[in-house]
């Protein structure tokens, strides 16, 4: 599963790339899956000769692709594991759900929400070119969580809340991880575990920055 197009001109930068990330701490089972998914197949043609710069791109609608540093942070603090299923909120180009997807293998599920229909279809003829085939788009608020899904082992969201969606926390498995940026112009990244009662842990991770998540339960538009 996945390659595609995956051309071996990518290749030297690719590795240069997982190189740069060991300097993050990231495990190496994070960085085996950043190294077998092809970041150039989910940026616009136009930004191809940046694919592997570890920094945020454009994809359009004023959204953009995380920076691979970004994404590799938030797998590990997902810890993500083999046949668990998990929902992302903001699918953008659909990079960081194929990262996940192989985290989780092919016994696990990923359910991405967008609210931006021309990205949800963006993301899913990315994925469809690479050749993921556990990645689910769904158009909606993702705010709202996925409930026809729930319960859900990891949640990742990649836009930033005004606070934790309640949603969300219902939605997530108990003895669950939640991974979410919060803030408006100031920004922090949590990672949050819900427990047996019902209740959440709330660990900060240090300041991000992210576009911000409009919908219900985010911000207005």
């Amino acid at each position: 599963m996945g390659g595609g197009e995956n051309s071996v001109e990518y290749e030297e930068e690719r590795a240069l790339l997982i190189e740069s990330l060991k300097r993050h701490g990231i495990s190496e089972r994070v960085l085996s899956a950043m190294r077998e998914v092809p970041r150039h197949l989910f940026v616009p043609e136009n930004r191809r000769n940046q694919a592997y710069v570890d920094s945020p791109l454009p994809i359009g609608h004023s959204q953009t692709i995380s920076a691979p540093h970004m994404v590799a942070i938030m797998c590990d603090l997902l810890d993500l594991k083999e046949g668990q299923k998990v929902l992302e909120i903001g699918a953008g180009s659909g990079y960081n759900a194929a990262v996940m997807s192989r985290l989780v293998g092919n016994t696990g599920m990923v359910y991405s929400i967008e609210r931006i229909e021309a990205l949800a279809d963006f993301a899913q003829n990315n994925l469809m070119n690479a050749g993921y085939n556990n990645v689910k788009i769904i158009l909606d608020d993702g705010s709202l969580g996925y409930p026809q899904e729930a319960p859900f082992d990891r949640i990742c969201v990649t836009a930033s809340a005004p606070d934790t969606p309640q949603p969300l926390v219902d939605q997530l498995r108990s003895g669950g991880l939640m991974v979410i940026p919060e803030g408006d112009s100031y920004q922090q990244l949590f990672a949050i575990k819900k427990k047996a009662d019902g209740t959440v842990t709330k660990e900060e991770w240090g300041g991000v920055i992210f576009v911000p998540m409009i919908g219900k339960y985010g911000f207005d538009v």
